[in-house]
Formats: structure tokens, C-alpha cells, sequence
């Protein structure tokens, strides 16, 4: 082996035959140099170094540090024995890491951590890449953790973030505040802070928190509620609630006679109200003393009054009334002490007590006053002051109604109070008050005028209570209803009451009636509406220029006497066609009946004093008699309906076996219309049947024509029938003269006939033409006779019934009788007859 200097790699080993383990550890002979050796590769000799024949002497090569930048930027290169490593530094990687790195081909690009991270920051921040590394900002509620997390700050730790009486609730990133129970933030649309504390809730500002009936009571984080004052809890376990309302405490029912003897306890909610019943007045007067109070009869009370000179017992207590309501303006009445007040008053002072003829004079007044219009104005001041005080300004839209006896129905008032409450502070309320018998006190007679004049409606009274502004923006209406249908009105005058306390030197009266701002709208015959510019105390007067009376004693006593005697002799119809034996061929179902119905309602009319003031059996009266008398008309009818069912067989000459329609029609029409007519009208007007002066169907409506309309309807039947009846004897009439006898007979169908359709049609047409006085007499006496009529003609005209007579008489002697009445048979007698004499003659040879 030869050793040849070598300048630009040091020594060479050479050998003649170079084989494996010839050069030394990490050499290897040379395959371009034969028999030389040279390092393997990644090694090198190192300068200076003599290389021996059995070490070569190589030493590793650091290729990282001899080349600079060997694997490229942003990376790493590792030195190892023989060979050398390429890396990426942290944050990179090859381009494309299935290669292996090359700073030329696959070199080293930086990772976007901000990507390839799956919840980078911790997944609480924000992330920014940057080259071969990222940073993070953590979101609002977080900190770091570390340099790549993010952590969340707990702000309720320790902290009073929210303010005091609060309670802080951490959340990821954030927190919650809320208030305790019982508090509220300061600014409710804000949440609680330091800034927005929380205070205390008044739970009272909510009306409902309690319930209705119940207090609140506000304490610090609480409340409280009571029930008011006779209110109970419906369970005693919990405080007032929605859910547990306060129950009102029925006084009057728990404790049986809290208001004394004499008085009525009426339940209110949370109260009670003591009022004294009819007949009986409080010891105190209007106002109700608890434990003080007694009910006393209010003839004791009049008894024990001790009046000034000049001054009735009765005027006296009037007054004192009057004066303890004017002294105590704004209290406020339960229903039942007005009640009791009003009723007092007006049987104190004698409303209603009085005649309409008395007061229409001035004459009859007991003692109240002076006069009717002294006692009338103090008992019209009490009751606007008593209907005022029923009137409670802290309730809105609030209706409230009395009644007594003396308080009458059927008038309106029409007002516009929305235009009033503009004026009023957005309320505003009327009170309207009818009497009845108060023309009794303030009579007609108070008009000053020179005509005659009636009181045609009830005393009314108007009046707005408690409110400052009363002027009226418009009229306002009265509907008023008269006190009877008007046949022929007069001059209508709506007036009011005037009372100047006075009478003045010209003669005027200081108390009288007066037209001033009072106007009729509109009248007929049953009401009249009349236009106000004020309100006061209103009433509507007829003025006729002839002398109007209502009440004639004579014409009453006439009336009754005469429909006694009808009575007697529709009794004696009745017994006869009961009791008096009969040709079998003649029916007197239909007479028998129509002489029961029309003694019936005959009686009930004469009797009807004895009912009048008892309402409800005046109601059922009124009914019983609508059916008598619509029962009595279809009888006619059917009555009528046979006379000509018997001429139509008789001019067939055809043998009358059984005179008109069988029982069962007869008793199905006669009574069944009726009930059915009678049954309508009761349902579709339950209230229509009654009546002040006579009991019978009431006006209001048009009412009445539920007995005009079937009563015209037989009136115009029963024309028809009479008519079509004597164009069927016109065969008959002509023949007269050829046969004496049947002359005679016809004669007698035609009288009977005529005289039957006047009784039973005729004279009750004589009820519409009540305007004068002839009229009204001549209707009395003929329709209170119609028993007499029919008695005589079906009866005293019969010759079988003066047989029978006779017979119960035991008089046998015939020359008693007078000759025009010996062969005078019945209607159905003289058409049986005169029909069997047509038949023979038809059959007889010729």
C-alpha cells in the first residue's frame, strides 16, 4: 500500500488488490480507484490525517453545519453517523407529508393551527395564525389559561357584580342577575347591577294581589291582605288571594232578628241594611242608628207628635222628613229605607186616598196641609231627595230600582247623559220617579186655565243628583202613558210644577202647574210624548171645553141594576132549557151555553169591585173573562150557523131528523177556539191582563185586539149568515100570500130570526159609540138585557116551555093565556114545521 499525498483530499491508501477489510472501518475500496479505498459515504478523512493500512481513519461528515440551510427554510437538520435528518420545526409541516422533506420539491410550509385544532383556545376565544405558531384572545367572560387557553371567570366569586338583595348566577362566559323575592330592579327594564340595585316591591300597587273585598299591607321583601270588614275567607289556612277570595258575611242570615222587631234585615256586601217594614217608620227618620234605631207604627208616631198651632200632626211629620234629607245632602240610602221613607211620606200625606173628582175641585183634603199643593210640593221634595240619595258618586254605571205601591210603571224618559258626564268629570246620573195617586194632591185644578181639565198620566218626576253642572244640552223626552184610551182627545198640555212657596196680590198661585219650557212631540190615544228644556216634576192634563167626569154615580147605579135583572132572567133561560122537556128534533146545546157564558161574564163584571185591588186574582179574572166573552161570540155564531143549516134543509124539503151539528163540534168550537185565543195571548203577553180601574185585557200594545179581533170576526160571520138566511126563505116569502098558514109561520122564523141577530150581534156594536152620554145608556140597557131577550123569545114565545109552565104552576086553564103567544113554537119548532107542511104538499098526487 502506498501512501500518495493528495492536495485536495489528503492521503490516499492504495492497494495492489483491494479487497473487502483491505481499507478499514467505515472505508470500502474505491471502484474508479482500483485498489485504493475511500470513506463511505457520509464520512471523510479528516485533514491532516494519515490514513494507515488498517485505518483508513474516516470520520462522520455534519452535513448541517458544512451546509448551510441544507433541508430548507423553517427547518431542522439532525446530524447522525454517516447521514443527516430533515425536520420540520414545530408549526410546519411538508408540503405534502406523504413525501419526504426536500427543500426544493416538499419543503416545509406553516400549519394554520387555527384549522387543523379542533377547539383551539379551548373553544373560548379568538385565534390568530401566525408562522409556525398561533396566539389567542379569549372572548369577554373568559381569561387565559396558559398560552393557548381559555378559561371562564367566575364574576359571582366573591364579587357584589349585582347589587344588593340580589342573587348572581354564573353562566359560560357570563352571569345572571336577579332579584330576591320581593324586590324589583330600580329600572325594571334593566337587569340588577350596582348601578340598577334592587328594592323593595310595594305588592299593594296591584290591585288584584288580594282579591276583591280585601286590604293590602306593603312590608319590606313581603305583604299582607286582610279581608275588609264583613268579608270572611273562603280558606282560613291562607292569606287572601285570587285564589282564595274573601266571602261576604251574610249578617241577616247568622244573626235572626240584628234589626229588631217590625224591620227587615237586607244582606249588602260587607254591610247589612235595616229598614222597618209597611206600616212601621224608623225612631230615628231616614237614617238607621245601629242598637238605636226601633221600627215604630206610624199611627203611633202621628199620635205621639205634639204639631204648632195651625200645623196638621200629618204636615208636621212631613216636614220634619223633609228637613233631616235637606240637613244631610250627600249620604247615601240602601233600597229598603227608601222604600220605607217614600211609602210613608206618600200614605202620610193621603196620595191616592182622594176621588179624581176631589182633586179635581180642591175638596176632600184631610189635614196634611192646607191644600193638596202644600203637601204635594213637600212630599215631591222628599222623594227627589230620598230617589237622590239612592245615588252613589264612587260607583259608576250603577242601576237601582224601587218599588211600592204607590210607585207606578209604563212611563220613560229618554236623556242624553253622555253629554251631561262631559260636564261632570266623565259622570253624570238621572233619577226618573213615577207616583201614582199623587193627582190627588196636585190635581188638574192647579192649571190655571178656563177650559175643564182632567190629569191624564201620573205625576213624574225627573232630576240629576249630585253633580255641579246641570244644564241641559238638549230636550228631553217623556213618554207618558194615559191613565184611559182617549176616544175623542182634547187639547193635550204637558206642564210641570211650579212652587213659589206663595200666592201672590194678582191671584196667581205661588203652587200651581205650568206650560214655561214644556212641549207635546206626539200623542194618540193611549200615550203622549212630551219635550222638556228643564227637569222638574211633570204631569200631562186634557184641557176639554166641556166638563169631563170619570166618575157618574147614577150611570154606575144603573149599570148594576140593570145587569141584575139580566142576571135573573138569563137564570131562568138557563133552568128552562135544562129542566123543560124538549121536541127531541131541536138542539139546544148552543143557547144553553151562549145564555151560561154571557151570565157568567155578566157576573164576573158586576163583581169585579171585590177582586180589583187583589193583582194577581184580578189577572186571573181578567183571563176567565176574556174567554167568557170570546166563548159567548163563538156560541152566537154556532147559534147563528144552525138557524141557517135548518132553512138550507128546509128549502131541499128534506125531513130535519136532529136540528145542526152534533155535541162534539158544537163543545169543540164553542170553547176550544177560545182556550186556544185566550192560551196565545197569555203567553205572548203574560203581564196584558189586569188593570187600575176594571179588571180586564190591558191597552198596552194593541193588546185589546186579542178580544176585538175575534169579536168583529163573528160580528161579520154572523152578517153573513142572517143575510145568506133570508136569501134562503126568498122561495118561502114568495108564496106567502098562497098559504095563510105557512104565511104565518114565516112570518115568525123571519121576526125570530132578526130579533136573535140584534140580541146576539147588534148590541154589542153599541160599545164602540161611547163619546156621549145617550150612547152609554142606550149600550147598558141593551146589552145587560140580552138575558131578558133571549128569555123571551126562545122561551115565554115557546108554546111547549108556557105548557111547561103551566104544569109546574098547575094551572091548566088556557084562557090565561094571551091569544098572540098560544101557537108560537120555537125558532127550530117553525122550520120543523113549515119544512114537514113543504114535504107533504111535494109529495101529495097531483
Amino acid at each position: 500500500m502506498n501512501n500518495h499525498p493528495i492536495d485536495y483530499m489528503g492521503y490516499v491508501t492504495y492497494h495492489r488488490n483491494c479487497v473487502a477489510g483491505s481499507c478499514g472501518p467505515l472505508a470500502e475500496c474505491s471502484t474508479t480507484n482500483n485498489g485504493g479505498c475511500q470513506c463511505v459515504s457520509g464520512y471523510k478523512i479528516p485533514p491532516k490525517h494519515l490514513p494507515k493500512n488498517k485505518s483508513y481513519g474516516c470520520q462522520d461528515i455534519n452535513e448541517c453545519e458544512e451546509t448551510a440551510n441544507l433541508c430548507g427554510p423553517h427547518s431542522n437538520c439532525t446530524n447522525s453517523p454517516g447521514v443527516y435528518n430533515c425536520s420540520c420545526l414545530e408549526g410546519f409541516v411538508p408540503s405534502d407529508p406523504a413525501l419526504a422533506l426536500n427543500p426544493t420539491r416538499n419543503p416545509c410550509t406553516d400549519v394554520n393551527e387555527c384549522v387543523e385544532i379542533e377547539k383551539v383556545c379551548g373553544g373560548f376565544g379568538k385565534c390568530t395564525n401566525t408562522p409556525g405558531n398561533y396566539t389567542c384572545t379569549c372572548y369577554n367572560g373568559y381569561k387565559p389559561d396558559g398560552p393557548f387557553d381559555c378559561q371562564d371567570i367566575d364574576e359571582c366569586f366573591n364579587s357584589t357584580i349585582c347589587g344588593q338583595e340580589s342573587v348572581c348566577t354564573n353562566t359560560p362566559g357570563a352571569h345572571n342577575c336577579t332579584c330576591l323575592p320581593g324586590f324589583s330592579p330600580r329600572n325594571p327594564v334593566l337587569d340588577p347591577s350596582k348601578a340598577n340595585p334592587c328594592i323593595d316591591i310595594d305588592e299593594c300597587l296591584n290591585k288584584t294581589v288580594c282579591g276583591p273585598d280585601a286590604n293590602c299591607t306593603n312590608s319590606y321583601a313581603a305583604h299582607s291582605c286582610t279581608c275588609l270588614f264583613g268579608y270572611l275567607l273562603t280558606s282560613p289556612d291562607a292569606i287572601a288571594s285570587p285564589l282564595n277570595p274573601c266571602l261576604d258575611i251574610d249578617e241577616c242570615a247568622n244573626t235572626p232578628g240584628l234589626c229588631g222587631l217590625h224591620s227587615v234585615c237586607t244582606n249588602a256586601p260587607g254591610t247589612f241594611h235595616c229598614s222597618c217594614v209597611e206600616e212601621y217608620y224608623s225612631s230615628t227618620g231616614v237614617l238607621w242608628e245601629t242598637d238605636v234605631t226601633v221600627c215604630e207604627s206610624v199611627d203611633d208616631v202621628l199620635a205621639a207628635i205634639v204639631p204648632p198651632e195651625g200645623q196638621s200632626k200629618e204636615m208636621y211629620f212631613l216636614n220634619q222628613m223633609n228637613q233631616q234629607l235637606m240637613e244631610n245632602p250627600d249620604i247615601v240610602l240602601p233600597e229598603g229605607s227608601v222604600t220605607n221613607s217614600l211609602s210613608t211620606a206618600l200614605k202620610v200625606s193621603g196620595a191616592g186616598t182622594i176621588s179624581a173628582q176631589q182633586a179635581s175641585t180642591g175638596q176632600g183634603w184631610s189635614g196634611a196641609g192646607k191644600d193638596g199643593g202644600e203637601s204635594g210640593s213637600v212630599v215631591l221634595k222628599i222623594s227627589v231627595l230620598l230617589v237622590n240619595a239612592l245615588v252613589d258618586p264612587s260607583q259608576g254605571r250603577v242601576n237601582k230600582t224601587i218599588h211600592t205601591p204607590e210607585l207606578a210603571r209604563g212611563n220613560t224618559m229618554d236623556i242624553n247623559l253622555k253629554a251631561l258626564a262631559r260636564n261632570n268629570n266623565g259622570t253624570a246620573s238621572a233619577v226618573f220617579l213615577t207616583v201614582s195617586g199623587m193627582e190627588s194632591l196636585l190635581g188638574a185644578s192647579f192649571l190655571q186655565t178656563e177650559n175643564h181639565t182632567e190629569m191624564l198620566s201620573d205625576v213624574i218626576t225627573a232630576t240629576l243628583p249630585k253633580i255641579n253642572h246641570t244644564q241641559l244640552s238638549e230636550p228631553v223626552n217623556f213618554t207618558m202613558s194615559h191613565k184611559r184610551r182617549l176616544a175623542e182627545p182634547g187639547l193635550m198640555t204637558c206642564v210641570y210644577w211650579e212652587d213659589r212657596g206663595m200666592e201672590y196680590e194678582n191671584g196667581t198661585k205661588g203652587r200651581h202647574w205650568s206650560v214655561n219650557g214644556c212641549w207635546v212631540v206626539f200623542s194618540d190615544e193611549n200615550y203622549t210624548v212630551c219635550s222638556c228644556s228643564h227637569l222638574s216634576t211633570f204631569a200631562l192634563i186634557m184641557q176639554t171645553g166641556e166638563t169631563v167626569s170619570e166618575d157618574n154615580p147614577f150611570l154606575e147605579w144603573v149599570n148594576r141594576m140593570c145587569v141584575i135583572v139580566g142576571l135573573v132572567f138569563f137564570a131562568l133561560a138557563i133552568l128552562t132549557f135544562l129542566l123543560c122537556s124538549w121536541n127531541p128534533k131541536i138542539n139546544n146545546t148552543a143557547r144553553l151555553h151562549l145564555c151560561l157564558c154571557l151570565f157568567l161574564s155578566h157576573l164576573l163584571l158586576l163583581l169585579d169591585y171585590t177582586y180589583l185591588t187583589h193583582k194577581l186574582v184580578c189577572s186571573i179574572m181578567a183571563g176567565l173573562l176574556h174567554f167568557l166573552v170570546v166563548a159567548s161570540f163563538l156560541w152566537m155564531l154556532l147559534e147563528a150557523l144552525q138557524l141557517y143549516l135548518l132553512v138550507q134543509r128546509l128549502s131541499r124539503i128534506q125531513v130535519i131528523q136532529r136540528e145542526g151539528l152534533q155535541k162534539k163540534y158544537l163543545f169543540l168550537i164553542g170553547y176550544g177556539i177560545p182556550l186556544v185565543i185566550v192560551g196565545v195571548s197569555a203567553a205572548v203577553k203574560r203581564d196584558g191582563y189586569g188593570g187600575s180601574k176594571v179588571c180586564w185585557l190591558k191597552p198596552e200594545q194593541y193588546f185589546t185586539w186579542a178580544v176585538l179581533g175575534p169579536v168583529c170576526t163573528v160580528l161579520a160571520l154572523n152578517w153573513i149568515l142572517f143575510c145568506v138566511t133570508i136569501w134562503s126563505l126568498r122561495p118561502t116569502l114568495a108564496n106567502m100570500k098562497s098559504d095563510v098558514s105557512q104565511s104565518k109561520d114565516t112570518r115568525l122564523i123571519i121576526f125570530k130570526i132578526l130579533a136573535q141577530f140584534v140580541i146576539l150581534g147588534c148590541t154589542w156594536v153599541l160599545g164602540l159609540f161611547q163619546s156621549t152620554m145617550v150612547f152609554k145608556y142606550l149600550f147598558i140597557v141593551l146589552n145587560s138585557q140580552q138575558g131578558t131577550f133571549l128569555y123571551i123569545v126562545h122561551c115565554l114565545f115557546n108554546k111547549e116551555v108556557r105548557d111547561e109552565y103551566r104544569k109546574w104552576l098547575g094551572c091548566s086553564s088556557s084562557s090565561s093565556t094571551p091569544d098572540s103567544m098560544k101557537e108560537a113554537p120555537s125558532v127550530s119548532e117553525d122550520l120543523d114545521k113549515a119544512g114537514e107542511e113543504r114535504q107533504n104538499k111535494g109529495t101529495r098526487p097531483g
